[in-house]
């Protein structure tokens, strides 16, 4: 008999009045929050604008959302389209179901459109949110709490999470793999940061470090989970996915190094200003002759820069400068 253990919510839900408040609808929005607002904070320490990361998050967090559904529901269609089973349920977002893989795919997507929109490049972006990101995900994983799913192997450690008898699931005390997760996620957020500090990552490989780092958690993590899924030589689906998308961030890091090494210089080219012309007037007569400093602004963003202190370049030094103005967060 467990002496100590973590209880599980009753009930997901809280009405206020005729609102429901839904537990895991809650998690994920205040992760969002707390993505674009961290984001935004480190965004700004590159050099860009404030208010940017925003702009773009409106096209990134609603495909990604859309992205996180269609994987969850394409990957375990059977709780949806097999006998006895309500189609419908597909479109209940807010009773759990999100793959993290399908979010973050056409997230980038969204992402790429936003950026594009702006004129800035995608990977600075990413990497400014690549932390924000990973604790965004912390956060959410305790929508899964809330709902009582994703539980882990049976245990009796302090630590247990307990689960109540309820539709597909048998009452006891099990790993807390939504926990785990949750603490992973917030280790690769540290992690991030420091080497992003350290090193003066650049040119996305911030956001390839996150991805490759929180693949190797998500790997071990999802083994030990009971839930139902679709297998392929013994292993879940999810730990395929995991060891692939790990290989890809990796190689990514390694080759970007070596095509592209250093950080951009200038995230966020003020393409709203006009350059003085010969008689000092700005966009007077002299503006044909002068040259214009947006195009070289431009070409700055797209990584003509000087190398940086990053360790996956070829010609990086062993120890880094710490980039001083580069994140205050």
């Amino acid at each position: 008999m467990n002496l100590a253990f973590i209880p599980s919510p009753s009930t997901g839900v809280i009405d206020l009045g005729p609102i429901p408040l839904r537990g895991y609808a809650f998690c994920i929005i205040i992760g969002v929050f707390v993505a674009v607002w961290f984001g935004n904070k480190r965004w700004v320490a590159r050099g860009g604008k404030a208010g940017t990361v925003a702009d773009i998050a409106v096209w990134a967090v609603p495909f990604g959302l859309v992205g996180g559904r269609l994987y969850h529901v394409v990957t375990d269609y059977q709780l949806y389209f097999s006998d006895g089973e309500n189609w419908v349920d597909a479109f209940k977002i807010w009773e759990g179901g999100l793959g993290i893989w399908g979010a973050i795919a056409l997230g980038a997507v969204g992402a790429w459109i936003g950026c594009r929109r702006r004129g800035i490049p995608l990977p600075a972006w990413a990497d400014a949110l690549a932390p924000g990101i990973a604790l965004a995900q912390a956060i959410g994983r305790w929508g899964n709490w809330f709902n009582q799913e994703l539980y882990g192997k049976p245990t009796d450690l302090p630590w247990a999470l307990e689960i109540s008898e309820g539709p597909n699931r048998a009452a006891g005390t099990y790993h807390p793999t939504f926990l785990y997760e949750s603490l992973w996620c917030i280790g690769v957020a540290l992690l991030v940061i420091w080497a992003d500090r350290r090193f003066r990552l650049g040119h996305g490989r911030a956001f390839a470090l996150y991805v490759a780092a929180y693949c190797a958690g998500r790997g071990w993590i999802e083994y030990m989970r009971v839930d139902e899924a679709h297998q392929i030589l013994g292993l879940r689906l999810n730990v395929w996915t995991a060891i692939v998308v790990f290989v890809l961030a990796v190689v990514y890091m390694v080759v970007s190094a070596k095509l592209r090494p250093g950080r951009e210089e200038i995230v966020e080219p003020d393409r709203d200003a006009v350059p003085a012309g010969k008689d000092g007037k700005d966009g007077a007569a002299g503006a044909d002759s002068a040259p214009d400093a947006t195009d070289a602004d431009a070409d700055a963003a797209l990584g003509k820069d000087a190398p940086g202190a990053d360790p996956f370049a070829k010609d990086a030094p062993g120890e880094g400068t710490t980039a001083g103005a580069a994140e205050k967060s």
